[in-house]
């Protein structure tokens, strides 16, 4: 992620809704909350990238406008 190792420095937690639509489960919401760690003077970079994630992941590709998503992230910068 635009140059900061995300192995072991990024959590995700993921919840979901699935409920009875005209008598069919289906998932209709998703909520990911992000943890990561990014090596000091990097949280501009890591900012910048999660505002733009949506645009570049393919999971969320495939399930926008059909399933509701939203997710915040809490980002630490290591001292």
């Amino acid at each position: 992620m635009r140059g900061i190792p995300s192995a072991g420095n990024l959590v995700a937690e993921v919840e979901g809704d699935i409920e009875d639509v005209q008598g069919v489960l289906k998932i209709t919401r998703i909520r990911l909350r992000f943890r990561m760690t990014v090596p000091a003077g990097s949280r501009e970079k890591a900012d910048r990238a999660l505002a733009t994630f949506a645009e570049k992941c393919p999971a969320y590709q495939s399930v926008k406008g059909c399933i509701a998503c939203t997710w915040e992230a809490e980002v630490t910068e290591t001292p």
